[in-house]
Order: structure tokens, then sequence, then C-alpha cells
């Protein structure tokens, strides 16, 4: 049996302004997992929570927000926690929902239509999560 290898996925174009807003209509957030990319013994998988929100949340209810959805993906530890607003770009690649990316460079986001969002960021643990443990990236949406 060959070894497997994960390729990176073709990003063909992204959601325009408009399509991204017509997009999370109905989106409560958006869950991402994928492998940490931090050398053990360093937390093995990487999580991206996208909120549905451009509003500033309260620095006291944060963690309460993070431990609820810990709590509900039976995530067992976190580190570096980054919990802010911030761009969030939709790419359109060949999985069935466009991929949520969180923008860092200033030039790319001049350059890709984007809205605010939400993220919560972080290194955890879980049980679950075998494809991003196995080196896949995968993201699915919750919808209100």
């Amino acid at each position: 049996m060959e070894p497997f290898e994960a390729k990176p996925l073709n990003i063909t174009t992204y959601l325009s302004r408009n399509e991204i807003e017509e997009h999370l209509a109905n989106v409560d957030y958006i869950l991402m997992a994928a492998p940490s990319m931090m050398a053990p013994p360093e937390l093995p998988l990487h999580f991206s929570i996208f909120l549905n929100t451009s509003n500033p949340i309260p620095d006291e209810i944060k963690p309460q927000i993070l431990d609820k959805f810990c709590s509900q993906l039976g995530i067992s530890k976190t580190r570096y926690v980054l919990s802010d607003l911030v761009r969030v770009a939709f790419a359109i690649t060949p999985q069935e929902t466009p991929m949520p990316r969180h923008l860092l460079d200033e030039a790319e986001a001049n350059t890709i239509p984007w809205v605010t969002m939400h993220i919560i960021d972080f290194l955890g643990d879980a049980e679950g999560f075998k494809e991003a443990k196995d080196g896949l990236n995968g993201w699915s949406y919750s919808y209100n």
C-alpha cells in the first residue's frame, strides 16, 4: 500500500462580497480542523471557529464561548488561543462548500473580497477529528 500524500486544495476563485453575504445568510458558525504545524509535543490539531458576527465580543465572554465549543466537540486541551475580529475570505475549491480563509497579509486582503468575522483560533486535542490527525484539513458549516 502506498503512503498517503495530502495534496493542497486547488483554489479556483473567491466569493465576491455580495456572494459572501448571501452565503452566510443562515450560517451560525464554521468549524475548521487541520493538523497542527507545530512539532510534538505541541497539541496535534489546529482549530478555527468562525462565528458569523462582526460585532465585538466582550473579553469576559470569550472564554465561556471557547469552553462551550470545546465541551460540544470533545476538545480536551487548548493552547495559543486567539479570539478576535478578523478578515475572512471564502475560497472556491473542489469541496462542496466554500473554504473560509483568515487573511493575514494586508496586500492579499487588498486583492481578495472579504468580510469581518469573529474567529476563535487555537491548538487543541480531541478524540475525534481523525482526518485532521491524519493530515487533512476540513471544515463544516452549522446553520441556524
